[in-house]
């Protein structure tokens, strides 16, 4: 066979086969031009063959926000949920603006393993009227203009503080763009300090002096000093110290030549008398649980804590000024077996007019418990009231008096010339024998009661008597 006619045929066959090609390619062209590409991916959905409605169904169902979590910088968190404003999505703008950028003539690329998968993203609708109603109500955006921030020292409770707005500022319509921003491009959350809502201000002149007073402010008032007050502690604190700062007419503080705040002494003084007022009891008033099972009121008496003022005005000046840092037990004229607002403590003697008992009790235990006969009331001899305490023991000791002399075993006075006592001349006690046949003032007691009691007893143990 002439080899003309063989390569002529095969030309032939070949050219056919490739026109065949051609016009299947172009024919799947003209298919996928209505449609999309072979092999076409779009966020892990395949395409081909498929409606702009179906991919549509199968995306929303893969696609799921739940809202916007905002993180401020102290800590507080606040959310938009996606349902609270309507959030809805469709892919169906950005399939159709994909479908038309496509060209259907080069669907042959998506065979390369590089084209296996497109990302689009939905376009989102929401009420942006709820969205700006729910932002408002955390009032995390509203606030002073950036450029309005002051620096001001004020006062309160506990002492001088420092309101620098010009430090870490937040940036309210900064923050409120990162939000609108963050919820729109379906972020999760937003740290807006790690955005950059928050920012350090530059300062005036005025507010850089403002500052350096808070500097000696600070230091001046804070003060380590405590007063020990029997089991309570009070602690010379900020709000305390700060009222030592002397200040002028026009309430401005005062700087010395040295450059340190003044103090007004007087204040300091003020100090120890209203903690004396509080924490001396001598002749003050009490609430006492009687024996017989009610609370009375005892006024008046010696027993109690007394506190040397003089002594104590002194020390804290220097104390505070020097700036000492301790615990303090103040000096007394006079203590009572306890420091502090209870001062009788479990150890006392209880004399119950009214009942005519007396009651002795030690660390809370009671261990004597007798009738007795005080102060004739029909004579106005009654046994006057007060928390006393024992300022003396004697035995053997010779009573007198006006109208009488008269010798007794056992002698514990409690208050001036009140005391108790044996009375052998007597045979009952308790009763109602006090309001006609009571005794001087004092408190007369059957000889073995009073003998126990002289021998437990203690110099400074409080007697608590009462109607």
């Amino acid at each position: 066979m002439n080899k003309n006619i063989i390569l002529k045929g095969c030309i032939i066959g070949f050219s056919l086969i490739l026109v065949s090609l051609f016009a299947m390619y172009l024919g799947l062209s003209r298919y996928y031009s209505s449609g999309f590409s072979y092999g076409t991916w779009i966020n892990g959905v395949y395409c081909t063959g498929k409606s702009i409605n179906e991919i549509n169904d199968e995306l929303l169902k893969k696609y799921d926000y739940e809202g916007l979590t905002i993180f401020m910088g102290d800590g507080k968190s606040y959310t938009i949920s996606a349902d609270e404003v309507h959030l809805s999505f469709s892919f169906e703008e950005s399939l159709e603006l994909y479908r038309e950028r496509q060209n259907p003539y080069l669907w042959i690329d998506n065979l390369k393993a590089s084209a296996k998968d497109k990302t689009i993203q939905p376009v989102m609708e929401y009420d942006k009227e709820l969205f700006e109603k729910k932002l408002k109500s955390f009032g995390i955006t509203d606030g002073k203009n950036m450029d309005d921030r002051r620096v001001r020292i004020l006062k309160g409770d506990n002492g001088y503080y420092l309101v620098n707005e010009r430090k870490y500022a937040f940036d309210g319509a900064m923050a409120k763009k990162l939000i609108y921003s963050s919820f729109e491009n379906l972020k999760p959350e937003i740290d807006l300090e790690a955005a950059g809502s928050y920012k350090d201000l530059s300062l005036t002149k005025d507010m850089e002096d403002t500052l350096k007073l808070w500097d000696l402010i600070s230091e001046y008032q804070n003060c380590n000093i405590v007063y020990q007050m029997g089991e309570k502690q009070v602690p010379i604190n900020q709000g305390i110290a700060a009222d030592f700062l002397l200040l002028d007419s026009d309430g401005d503080f005062v700087i010395g030549e040295d450059g340190n705040l003044c103090t007004d002494e007087e204040k300091v003084y003020a100090f120890v008398d209203a903690l004396a007022d509080k924490y001396d009891t001598v002749g003050t008033t009490r609430l006492f649980h009687a024996t017989r099972g009610e609370t009375v009121m005892v006024k008046g008496g010696i027993y109690g804590n007394e506190i040397d003022r003089e002594a104590e005005k002194e020390y804290l000046l220097n104390a505070f000024l020097n700036k000492k840092s301790e615990v303090h037990t103040p000096e007394y004229i006079q203590t009572a077996q306890k420091q502090g607002l209870d001062d009788i403590g479990d150890t006392y003697i209880e004399v119950d007019m009214t009942e005519q008992k007396l009651y002795y009790y030690e660390k809370g235990r009671l261990v004597i418990e007798t009738s007795v006969v005080t102060g004739n009331t029909s004579l106005r001899r009654g046994t006057p009231c007060g928390t006393n305490y024992v300022y003396a023991k004697q035995k053997n000791r010779i009573l007198r008096g006006e109208d009488y002399e008269t010798f007794v075993k056992y002698w514990i006075p409690v208050k001036g010339a009140i005391g108790i006592h044996d009375s052998s001349w007597r045979s009952e006690y308790g009763g109602e024998i006090y309001k006609t046949n009571g005794s001087h003032g004092c408190v007369n007691t059957p000889l073995d009661e009073v003998a126990k009691l002289y021998d437990m007893v203690e110099i400074g143990t409080p007697c608590v008597m009462f109607y």
